[in-house]
Formats: C-alpha cells, structure tokens, sequence
C-alpha cells in the first residue's frame, strides 16, 4: 500500500471514526505495520498531524486566523454572569449576592490573568459598559448558537457554515473600537447554579428510587472579536457539572479552563 493511498483513505477513515482524528490515525498506522514500510510510517504521522491541527484550528479559531499581532490591544467587556440556586422542585432561583460575588471574583482573575497575555489590555469603563450593553447582549445570543450550531451534535451543524467557525457581531461592535481605542474585543459570559440542600435530598431520595436528576451545571462562552470587521476570530465553551464562582480561587480556574486555548501572540 502506497502512501498516496492512505492519504486519500484518511478523510474517510475520519468519517468512520466519527471525527476521532486518534483513532484514524491508529488505522493508518496500522496499514503501515501490514506494508512493512517504515518510511511510510513517518508519511503518515506526519499527514495525522497536520490534519489534527486543521481540525483543532477549525473549532475554536475563525479561518485564516493564528495569532494576535504583538502591539494589539484587547479591551475587556463585562462579563455576563449570574448565579442561581435550584430548589428542591428544580427551579433556578437567580441569587443577586452569589451573582455580585461572582463578578468581583472573576474580574479579579481576569485582571490577573491579562497581564500574561502579552498584549495590551484595558477595561471597558462603567459609562462606555452602559453604553454598549446591548453589544454584549448581542454577544451572548451568537455565543448561545456557536455552542449550539458549532459544538453541537452533527445534527445542528448549519451547512453554509462548513464546519467553520464564521461568525460575526457585525458593525455595531465598532461604537466599542470608538470608545476604547482597542482593536479586538474580549467578551464573557457565565450562568453558574448550585443544588439547594432541600435539592440535594431530593436527588437521593429519588436516586434510591431509581431516578437520576441533576444538580448544578456552569455553562461559560468566550469570545475574542475583531472590531473592525465584527468578526469572531476565536471562540470557547464551557459545560460541565464542577466549578463554584463564589470562590475566589475557583473563580481562577474557570477562568483558566474558560481560556484554554487562547490564541497566542507573535
């Protein structure tokens, strides 16, 4: 088997592994073991690890995007956050205090944490936030279908959009570059919630019965957005059930895991 045939035979291989590029990649090797080839081994580790960055960079970076060029500066628009406690009946009972809690804690991570940037980074001033609030808004509903179109099942992906992350906030976002100067735009948003104790029991009591419920889940999207175009240029979620933004230092680390990937700065 020649290398020209196993590089035609990965985009399917990929297909039948559901998109695990790991396993794909394992079927080459394999074919390589049966061909006795070793030259071909390096081929196709090679070709396994250029597709795998094609694929990484398709998720979480908008086409033709690597990098922020160094001198750039990024301001930083509020965070939407909001914290909820669930009752014993599972409903989500907004909680001003944890939500204010929340906001001081990862603004407090977020300034820590831009220093390592390596870029310029500035706050987007309390006058200039009312000014824009609708921006951020606007934000949190293209974050909710990203998740949704983007990370979702294969069954929700949009086929105009081809697997890529092409997304935009479209002009208004320029009234932000106006009023702080900056050329991109961090934004961030974070829904929180936690069982109640009362929900808490419940879930046992109904686990004895044989009945899952849930209990709390953090949802989070960051977004870095181009100011002049409108264009999201990198995008992450979070969706897991760990995580307490009441805390200081767990604040960190979902700022941290919020971040991971962040695009770097050459």
């Amino acid at each position: 088997m020649n290398l020209r045939l196993i590089m035609r035979a990965l985009p399917d291989l990929l297909l039948d592994a559901g998109g695990d590029l790991a396993h794909a990649c394992s079927t080459a090797g394999q074919w390589f073991f049966l061909s006795l080839a070793s030259p071909l081994l390096l081929a196709v580790t090679l070709t396994c690890a250029t597709q795998s960055a094609a694929y990484a960079q398709s998720k979480n970076l908008a086409p033709g995007f690597d990098f922020l060029p160094k001198g750039s500066t990024i301001v930083i628009m509020p965070t939407d956050i909001e914290l909820f406690e669930i009752s014993a009946g599972g409903v989500h009972e907004p909680k001003a205090a944890w939500s204010a809690a929340a906001a001081k804690h990862f603004r407090a991570a977020l300034d820590a944490r831009r220093k390592r940037l390596g870029v310029t980074t500035v706050f987007l001033s309390e006058k200039s936030a009312d000014e824009t609030a609708e921006i951020n808004a606007l934000h949190a509903a293209v974050a909710r279908a990203i998740s949704l179109h983007h990370f979702g099942p294969p069954s929700y992906n949009l086929p105009t959009k081809e697997g890529k992350l092409a997304w935009s906030l479209g002009e208004p976002v320029q009234k932000i570059k106006e009023r702080a100067g900056a050329q991109y735009a961090f934004f961030s948003w974070i829904r929180d919630s936690y069982a109640s104790g009362e929900r808490v029991a419940a879930m046992i009591a109904l686990a004895l019965l044989g009945v899952g419920t849930s209990g709390g889940q953090q949802v989070g999207y960051a977004s870095l957005v181009d100011l002049n175009s409108g264009k999201i240029l990198w995008f992450n979620r979070l969706a897991r059930m760990s995580g307490d933004l009441r805390d200081a230092e767990k604040a960190r680390e979902t700022l941290d895991a919020l971040l991971e990937g962040f695009p770097a700065t050459k």
